[in-house]
Order: C-alpha cells, then structure tokens, then sequence
C-alpha cells in the first residue's frame, strides 16, 4: 500500500513523457518538422468531387458515354459573346470558328463541337448574342485541372469581335477548389488570433494559454500531412481539407483545455509537476482519450457509405482525431513538466481584476455552476419539459427538407463560372451538357431505336429526346426534362425510364443530373441505417465502459442526437429557404446537397459526446468518491461547466472562421457544426443533462450483476486524483458545492438542501452505502466510509499505474 500523500507511481506513456520530456518535445518537434514538408503540397492534391456511388448505374453510363461518346458530355463551355452584334454576324462566326479550331488542337481536350459547327439551336441563346463551344477534357480531377490551367489564359478575355469565359463543370470544381483554399487561408488567419484571446481569458496565464494553441497549429500540421499520405491511396475531398483542420484545431485546444486546467489543479493541491503530470494523465488524460475513440467512431460510420466524399472525410477525421489526442497526451505532458509552476506565469487578469479586500474569502472556482446546477435539478421537471420541447420546435424546418446537388450557385456571384452557368440557366433553350442521357448498349435497327425514342418521348415530363447517336453496337439519346434536370419531376423522369428499361430491345442505363442524384440519394438511404446503428451501438459500449452504468449511455445518445436538432432546423430554414442569405452573402438553391446532413451528423453527434464525456467522467469520479448521486451532479457541472464552455465556443470560432468561406456548402458546414457545438454545452450540458440526471436519481448507475461484473473486469475511469483531504485543505471544490463559508450545500433525492462543512469527500474506490438514495452496494473494502481511517485505508487500497 502507498501512504497517503505519496505521488502515485507512473507507468506506461506517464513515464514515457515525464521521464525525458526534453527527449519527447525533440522527438515531436521532428515529426512536426517533417510534417510541415509531408503536408506542403496537399491542397493541390484534392478533388473536389467524389458525391457519386461508384457502384450506381449512373455512374457505370456516365464512364461509357465518357468512353465512347465524349461529345455527348461536354464539361467545358465557352460561352462566346458577341456584344450587340448578333453571333450570326460573319466576322463572328469566323472568330468562334478559329477558336474552335485552336481548342480541339489542345493536349487533353477531345470532342470540340460548337454551334457554328452544328447549328444545334441548344448552343444558342435566345437574343442571338451568345453561343457556346463545347469540349471535353480527359482524365482525372488533377489532369483536367492541369488542362484547364494551361489553356484558361489563352482563350479567356476578347478575340477580335468576341468575349469569351469559361465555364462547364470542370470550371466551375476547379473554381471551388481554389476560393476554398484561399478561403481556409483567411479562416485560420481569423480563428489563430481570436482563439489565443480566448485562451487567455479562460486560462489567465499568457504561458498557460499559449500551450494549447501550440498543439492545436501541431494538429494542423499534421492533418495536413496525413490527408496528403491519404491521396496517395484514395480520392480526398476538398472539403476534408477545411473539417478536419477546423476539427484538429479544436480538438486538440479542447484536449490541452483539459490536461492543463487538470494540471493546474493538481500543483494547487500541492503536488510536484511530475507527480502532478502522472495524475492529470492518470484522470483527464484517460477521459481525453476516451473523448478521442467517441469523436472517432462517429466519424468512421461515414465510412459505410459509398461515395468517395464522405469515406476520405472519415479516413481523414479518425487519424486527425487520434493525431489530436496524441498532441495533448505526449507533447503537452512533456512541456508541463518542464515548465512545472511556472505554467502559471503571466498572469494577463491581473491586470484587469479588483482587488480583493485583506481577510475576504476566494470565490470558489466554478460556484456560479454549482448554483446553476443546484437551482436547475430543485426544477428538473420543469428544465427538461422546457429543453426538450424546445430543441424538438427548433428541429421542426427539417421536416421539410428537399435534397438536390452541388451546382454553380455554390460559388459567389461573381465567380466567372458561375456567371457562365448562369446565362445558360436563363438564357438559353435546354441545358447543354445537361439533361438525362440514356445508353444503349446492344445490335439494334433503326427501327428499334426509333420505336424506343418514341416511347421515352411519351413519358410525362419530357420536353424533348434527340439521338440516338450511333456507334457500332452502342447508341445514347439526350433527354430534356420541361423542368429544372434535378427537381422532383425529373426524377420521377429517371425512374420511368428505368421502369421500361426491362421492354427495350437493348440494355439501357441512364444518367445524368437528375440520376446521380436519385442514386445518390438511394445509397445514402441504404447506408444510414447501418451507420447510426454503428455510432449508437459503439458509443453505447464505450460510455458503458466509462460509466458501468446501463441507463447513462442511454441517456448519452438521446441527449445528444436531441442536441443536434437546431443545427438541422437551421440548415433548412437558412440555407434551403433562404433566410438571412442577403445577411451571410450566399444563393439558396431550394435544396440540401445529400450527402451533407450525414456529414454534419456525423461530426456534430461526435463533438457533443466528445463534451458528454468530459462531463460524465467528472460526474462519475466525484459519484465514486461519494456515493451522493445529486451532489456528483453538481460537482461535475462545477468542475467542467465553466471549461466545456470555453472549449465550445472556441471551437465554435474555428467554425465560425470556416463558415466565412463564399462556398454555399463550406459556409453550411462552418455555421450549422457552430451552432451545434454551443447548444449542446450552452443549453444540453447545462441545463438538460442535470435536469434529466435528477429526475433518474439512483437508477442512474444502475447496472444488472453481470454488466457490472463485466465492468469491474474491463471498465475504464478516471480513476483516483489526489486525496481528498489535500483539497479540502486547499479550498479546491470537493463532492459537494461551497455556497457559504465553511459549509456546502447538498442538495438530496428529495430536493431539499442541506449544509454540510466536510461531508460526503471521503474517497473511496466504490460508493459508500448508506447514503440514502443509493441503498445497498458493494463495497471495495471493508473499511468504515465515514471515519476518518476508513477514509484512508479506501484511498490507501487503490493501485496507481499510468
């Protein structure tokens, strides 16, 4: 047995960075190093596709049309424009003929048609004084950028008698791909200054604040180098690029939030740094990577789903997740112990706080949160009526939510793609390079094609069919839907036409707009149900694993999945219906890209147990010290109200800085996963999970004998921190909250209060019976928990190892 007072042994990573921790920030500073060259070059290895299912049939006929008839797809527009002369006028035409020309002579660039070519009345705009030359460019996202780069200066701009812009597809993803880095530049250019003033409010000690920025720009590097060694091995999106250098920034603050407020504990409790290092480790370094694998599994259930986006996002948010946990656990310990008291130094407050009066008490740290937590269970009916009805109203806009997908108007106004879409979208008859296109694959006659045409052309909702196109045993038809090629009809359209693929002569396959997003929209369907399966079920067993209990992780998924609703509401009545765009500058389309509220899930639900679990961990330290289900409550929320706070609106800054970006959906993104992050600290940790708590009472921990068996066995905690006595002694809060002088109120099961000057603090491995509401228990030893020796021989009994 270890005496009292003696620091608790180290072992594991503890000794690891406590033992040469001058080695250990060596070795980090190393791998930071060849980080930054590892990850210098990411950004010009994104895509910014990758929403398709690579298995759907629209993209199956989409690659063969891109095989076999590449003029039946064109992603590249050059929209001529011939000013007040019509595009008719001869020495237009000769001009749009030579930049024809010019054009289908460039490497990468293949079936160039134009409508001084065609005559096709589709290339036309309605007035006569615009017309478009058609290309596509070969290869993957990086080639066709590389192309696009290369020929943009020489065809953008007047020739002669004629403007000329660039648009199409490729314009418009490369145009994204590019205002998006620009606009994570400006994001973390905001969010670095902003965070380092937050940090020191919350922190006081300019040192002390300094430490977790230095681990969230170590996280920073170093998601960039892992999503750079992931392009390697699969497509990343762009959009990985933003999240998970927003959520490596956060992360890893909010893990240092932790460590360092912990450390800074235990110094005031009177331990040495090392020994004070090996038991912040021991508690909130346990819980911190607890935090990790919860954010963790929820980011890995986008991993079910097919399309390239969300696997790269969750493939890139696991390693930068563990990346930020790895920072917070090796690289701050080891800085901690060599700064030691003098992480206190600096202290910015001073300098603003009142002097206190000789001889007055020290306000508590984080009383006002016993106060909230004790005024908010003696209403917990009341709070969790209240809470709950209003994150239900709050979520009501989703109801309405109308999927579509990504196009130009993600882009500001004035990008020069989107100007091109623009005018096709307005201005002229049919959507050149949109619309459905149906392959035909098959010997068929003339006859047969022609019989097929007709009966597409009978179908409701379509304005016209031309083809087919002929190329030995393989045809396609371009089918022009009467509405817009994504809206409700056109999809109704896909499904007809798929409905009569099993009477067609041939083997058909559609494509198209308005078919990848009906395949899209059917691979999310498929997979959403093993994904919340898999966060529900995993996040279950793990707060299981922390808690022992059978209700708290219930009641862990519920409250979180209830948290995320505002961020849901808001995505439809924000940026689906377009209030407050003229406010945040962006053009609503009517419709939620598909595969974003998975995402946003996906994230949010992850971040909100990553709060979750710093909260219950405390909550379930002090209940294991005490046995007083109400004052654990309340001397969790003191603990990590006030530093769950500053964590979130942190990492709301982060976001907000990403959700300054002029991309539509980045914009969603950054916004929507801010608000999200603020609820659920501000109103769910706050006010419903006390209140909630309260009303479950002493069924909270409740577990049936073999769940609780399995606990013992392969349970995680927090584990023992210093005595108890120590931070009596000290001032530091214990089980229960000081409200006046010498004593603390308790509140008990039947919500009145009572004044307490040292009850309820002694530490013991389990719960002491006979407290009233918790009945009979086991008990770890047999000592007396209400003597001062039975206080001691408990703590003495408890094993230390890192």
């Amino acid at each position: 047995m270890t005496e009292v007072n003696r620091p608790p042994r180290a072992g594991g990573w503890t000794r690891l960075v406590t033992a040469r921790p001058r080695l250990s920030l060596l070795v980090a500073l190393l791998i930071t190093a060849l980080a930054v060259v590892a990850g210098s070059d990411v950004a010009d290895r994104l895509t910014s596709g990758g929403w398709e299912d690579p298995k759907a049939e629209s993209t199956y006929a989409t690659k063969a049309l891109q095989r076999e008839f590449p003029n039946s797809q064109p992603n590249l527009l050059l929209m001529i424009d011939a000013g007040d002369t019509s595009v008719d006028d001869p020495g237009v035409a000769a001009e749009a003929k030579r930049l024809t020309g010019r054009l289908a002579a460039e490497k990468g660039v293949t079936g160039v048609g134009s409508y001084w070519q065609t005559g096709a009345p589709a290339l036309r705009a309605e007035d006569g004084r615009q017309a478009l030359i058609a290309a596509r460019l070969t290869g993957d996202e990086t080639t066709m950028n590389a192309t696009l780069d290369r020929i943009t200066p020489e065809f953008r701009g007047t020739h002669g008698p004629v403007d000329v812009k660039i648009g199409g597809i490729v314009a418009v993803r490369h145009e994204m791909q590019t205002i998006i880095q620009e606009d994570l530049t400006r994001a973390e250019l905001i969010a670095l200054p902003v965070t380092l003033v937050l940090l020191v409010m919350a922190f006081g000690s300019a040192v002390a604040a300094l430490l977790p920025l230095v681990v969230g720009v170590v996280a920073i590097l170093g998601t960039n180098a892992i999503l750079r060694g992931l392009t390697e091995l699969t497509d990343v999106s762009i959009f990985a690029l933003n999240l998970t250098t927003a959520m490596g920034l956060g992360l890893a603050i909010d893990y240092a939030l932790f460590i360092v407020r912990r450390f800074r504990e235990e110094l005031s409790a009177g331990a040495d740094p090392r020994a004070a290092v090996a038991t912040t480790l021991r508690t909130a370094g346990r819980t911190v990577l607890f935090s990790a694998l919860t954010v963790a599994v929820s980011l890995a259930a986008m991993a079910v789903f097919p399309q390239s986006f969300l696997k790269s996002i969750a493939y890139a948010g696991i390693a930068v997740v563990l990346l930020a946990a790895a920072a917070a656990l090796i690289v701050l310990p080891a800085a901690l112990v060599l700064l030691g008291e003098r992480v206190n130094a600096l202290d910015l407050r001073k300098l603003f706080r009142r002097r206190r009066a000789e001889g007055a008490p020290a306000r508590e740290e984080g009383a006002a949160w016993g106060r909230t937590a004790g005024f908010v269970m003696r209403r917990a009916p009341f709070f969790a009526i209240a809470t709950t009805a209003g994150l239900v109203l709050l979520g009501l806009p989703f109801l309405g939510v109308k999927f579509g997908s990504a196009d130009d108007r993600q882009l500001p106004a004035s990008a020069e793609s989107r100007v091109v879409q623009q005018h096709i979208r307005e201005d002229f008859p049919g959507t050149p390079g949109g619309g459905l296109e149906i392959l035909a694959e098959g010997r068929a006659t003339e006859a047969q094609y022609a019989a097929y045409k007709d009966e597409i052309a009978a179908l409701p909702d379509v304005l016209r069919v031309d083809g087919p196109v002929v190329d030995g045993d393989a045809a396609y038809f371009a089918v022009q839907p009467k509405g817009d090629v994504v809206d409700e009809a056109a999809q109704d359209l896909v499904h007809d036409i798929r409905a009569q693929a099993a009477d067609a002569p041939f083997k058909t396959s559609v494509t198209g707009a308005g078919a990848v997003l009906v395949d899209t929209k059917e691979a999310i369907g498929g997979g959403l149900p093993l994904a919340l399966s898999f966060i529900a079920v995993v996040t279950l067993l793990l707060v299981f694993l922390l808690t022992g209990s059978v209700l708290v992780p219930l009641q862990a998924v519920l409250l979180n999945a209830l948290s995320l609703t505002a961020m849901f509401g808001a995505m439809i009545w924000v940026f689906q219906d377009g209030h407050l765009s003229g406010l945040l500058g962006f053009t609503p389309s009517g419709s939620i890209e598909t595969t974003l509220p998975v995402l946003m899930f996906c994230v949010a639900f992850g971040l909100s147990m990553d709060y979750g679990v710093f909260l219950l961990s405390r909550i379930k330290e002090e209940y294991d010290h005490t046995g007083d289900h109400t004052a654990a409550v309340r001397h969790g929320l003191q603990r990590t109200g006030g530093l769950i706070t500053a964590a979130a609106v942190i990492l709301a800054v982060v976001m907000i800085a990403i959700g300054t970006s002029r991309v539509t959906n980045t914009k969603m993104l950054g916004l929507g996963l801010a608000l999200a992050v603020l609820m659920d600290a501000m109103i769910v940790r706050s006010l419903l999970v006390p209140a909630v708590m309260r009303l479950t009472g002493r069924a909270t921990w409740w577990a049936p004998a073999p769940l609780r068996r399995f606990h013992e066995r392969f349970g995680l905690s927090e584990g023992e921190s210093a005595p108890r006595a120590t931070e009596t002694e000290t001032g530091t809060a214990t089980g229960t909250a000081a409200e006046t002088g010498t004593g603390a109120a308790t509140q008990t099961e039947t919500g009145t209060e009572t004044e307490s000057g040292t009850g309820s603090t002694a530490p013991s491995a389990t719960p002491a019976s006979g407290k009233g509401e918790e009945g009979d228990r086991d008990k770890a030893s047999g000592a007396d928990p209400e003597s001062d020796a039975g206080r001691q021989s408990d703590h003495d009994k408890v094993e230390i190892s890192g």
